[in-house]
């Protein structure tokens, strides 16, 4: 069983009930869910996950304002939930709680993932943000939320403004041309073949980026990354060009396949700028892509900044 799907029939064995029985003066103030950090909040995880960090728990989140004693009453409550649940035991937490799962504050929560108790509040304040902690703040599921609060927030983060996504695009997109069609093959000719995979890693790198971008995804934490592209709608086909980019040799029998790779991936995501109008280049040359890209952004302050700006 899913971690994900463990937290919910645990919340509605136990949580719940002990919720409506004990705190139906919190009921309406509440949100329930499993969110955050961990495979399980993303549906990755599998039976080598379960080896820490892995319980049947769940978040109960709390507004700001909410009263200390019937705060601290509701951990209180959650910790005396059956340690055991379908085999799988609870991680010993304090009355508190923990920092997964356990009762916490709205604000708490996105603060740490976003910097902000209510999100970014202008353009710029979402280039400050790891991509995976904005993936992290807005997984999962949320069983209830009586509230709204919760949600209202959750949703505004679902994902960039398009200025911002735009922006992130023609950065990566020039990354793409630099390391991959160009720094590549340099680095080879200079006989340097671990600057020359430095120079694949950054490319494959740039183009998942990309390619989360065009499908209007976030791109999670880099060991999940590969898993959530497989998943995408949009050029998901070249999750294993890319995988044998970074994973295969820079030996002399390797090298002419690994451009031909580079310069098809770079192809594609071309006839994909083009195809969602956000590049006028008629080329592959990612360079030109990248400040076609570039100018499609909306907001002129935003657009004169330099193009790696987001990167």
């Amino acid at each position: 069983m899913r971690g994900l799907e463990l937290s919910k029939k645990y919340f509605e064995e136990y949580g719940l009930p002990m919720l409506n029985k004990d705190f139906q003066d919190l009921m309406p103030m509440i949100a329930v869910g499993l969110v955050g950090e961990g495979s399980e909040c993303f549906g990755y995880d599998d039976e080598v996950s379960q080896d820490h960090d892995f319980e049947p728990g769940f978040c109960i989140f709390v507004p700001d304002d909410i009263d200390s004693r019937r705060e601290f009453a509701l951990e209180r409550a959650y910790a005396k939930l059956p340690g055991e649940f379908l085999g799988h035991k609870r991680q010993k937490l304090s009355p508190i709680g923990g920092n997964r799962h356990g009762v916490i504050k709205t604000c708490d929560f996105y603060k740490k993932f976003t910097g902000s108790s209510s999100g970014p509040e202008t353009v710029y304040d979402w280039f400050s943000i790891p991509e995976f902690y904005l993936a992290e703040a807005t997984n999962g599921e949320v069983f209830m939320d009586n509230y709204g609060e919760f949600s209202k927030i959750r949703e505004s983060l679902k994902y960039y403004p398009d200025d911002v996504r735009i922006k992130k695009i023609a950065g990566n997109v020039l990354v793409m041309g630099q390391a991959g069609q160009y720094n590549y093959k340099r680095c080879l000719d200079h006989d340097q073949r671990g600057s020359a995979q430095i120079a694949v890693s950054k490319f494959v790198e740039a183009a998942m980026n990309v390619i989360f971008l065009l499908n209007k995804e976030y791109m999670p934490y880099y060991k999940w990354s590969f898993k959530a592209m497989s998943e995408l709608q949009i050029m998901n086909g070249c999750k294993e060009n890319l995988e044998y980019l970074i994973s295969s040799s820079n030996e002399d029998g390797e090298i002419e396949n690994k451009l031909d790779i580079i310069e098809s991936i770079c192809s594609d995501v071309a006839d994909e700028l083009r195809l969602q109008k956000l590049s006028d280049a008629v080329c592959t040359d990612m360079e030109k892509n990248a400040y076609s890209v570039n100018d499609h952004v909306k907001d002129n302050n935003l657009r004169n900044e330099n193009v790696l700006f987001a990167i």
